[in-house]
């Protein structure tokens, strides 16, 4: 029986592209199944406040866009409208693994993945989505399940190497937030002990926000041209673009506040990096073009939670049948109270 109350779901198209809608009393997520299971709306329906940033040029479907001149950055960033991607089997810039050439951010962003539902009743919803990568002989599954009453989004994955010889993997999650949620002035809170890596070079032609060198400890940290800065503080648009690298979590969490908040929960032993981007419009050309200021995390401004800091490939080796059970990989975002 359809429901209207307590956990529900629903099966639509959005934009073309089959969607799965996941939704209690507090939450509405959206993900889509045609679209690398992307998350494309983590709505907290109390304050109508929906947490991820989603870019200026849509939802585009990967099967009808044309592309323009082969560009292994293009592959993700033309098709790219915000929310959050799963990063598998590399991530960062296009690299290449025993002969396999592999573009930004992996494989499975750009595909379409299985989905079947594994819960649906007034207690709780979840699907299953799964999907194989095309290069290299993996099978990626997670499952999203979102109990009634709660404002937690609940993500487990697991990637299994098909092969029968060792191989490596990176894996990560590509969560980006931006306006209405963040703005200047937000408070980015972590576990105590964290260490701060720069980039080993500028991502922009205006410099760095970060000094090169360290690690240095997380917050305040040393300035690119003197003084310092602090990475707990969300700075106004019009900064340098900086991606710094994360690590030494005694455990896996961030959270994100202004006059409302959100906490991202991981493994940290599975994911012991997180990636902390942040655009604020200082780009000027491709693909920023002077755009919308947004905060990531690779977990992906974006903060980005990733097995390993780059170059690709440096993670563990994967063997055939090796998993990840259970854990919640950067993925389990709350409404905090």
């Amino acid at each position: 029986m359809r429901r209207n109350w307590a956990a529900r779901l629903r099966h639509l198209t959005l934009d073309g592209l089959r969607a799965v809608t996941l939704e209690n009393e507090r939450l509405r997520v959206t993900v889509l199944p045609d679209k690398g299971g992307d998350v494309v709306e983590f709505l907290h329906k109390p304050t109508d406040t929906d947490f991820v940033w989603l870019s200026p040029q849509g939802l585009r479907d990967p099967r009808d866009h044309r592309h323009g001149a082969a560009d292994d950055v293009a592959q993700f960033v033309d098709h790219y409208e915000g929310g959050w991607q799963e990063v598998f089997p590399n991530g960062g810039a296009p690299s290449e693994y025993r002969g396999a050439r592999l573009a930004q951010h992996g494989e499975v962003a750009g595909l379409p993945w299985s989905c079947e539902v594994v819960a649906d009743c007034a207690e709780e919803v979840a699907v299953r989505l799964a999907v194989r990568t095309r290069r290299l002989p993996y099978r990626v599954e997670k499952v999203f399940r979102l109990r009634a009453g709660t404002a937690a989004l609940e993500v487990e994955g697991r990637a299994t190497n098909e092969a029968d010889l060792a191989l490596h993997a990176m894996w990560g999650q590509h969560i980006v937030f931006g306006a209405p949620f963040l703005r200047a002035g937000a408070r980015i809170r972590l576990p105590e002990g964290v260490r701060v890596i720069p980039h080993a070079t500028p991502i922009g032609p205006s410099g760095r926000r970060v000094r090169a060198g360290g690690p240095w400890r997380w917050p305040v940290v040393p300035a690119d041209g003197g003084g310092e800065t602090d990475l707990s503080v969300v700075p106004e648009r019009g900064g340098p673009s900086d991606i710094v690298y994360l690590t030494g979590f005694p455990e896996g969490w961030y959270e994100i506040s202004g006059d409302i908040g959100i906490r991202v929960e991981w493994d940290a032993a599975l994911l012991p990096y997180l990636w902390m981007w942040q655009e604020l419009g200082a780009s000027t050309g491709y693909p920023w073009w002077g755009g919308p200021a947004r905060w990531g995390s690779n977990r992906s401004p974006a903060c980005r939670p990733t097995a390993w800091p780059p170059p690709w490939p440096t993670a563990a080796p994967c063997r055939s049948d090796h998993r990840r059970p259970r854990c919640r990989d950067g993925a389990r975002r709350c409404w905090r109270e």
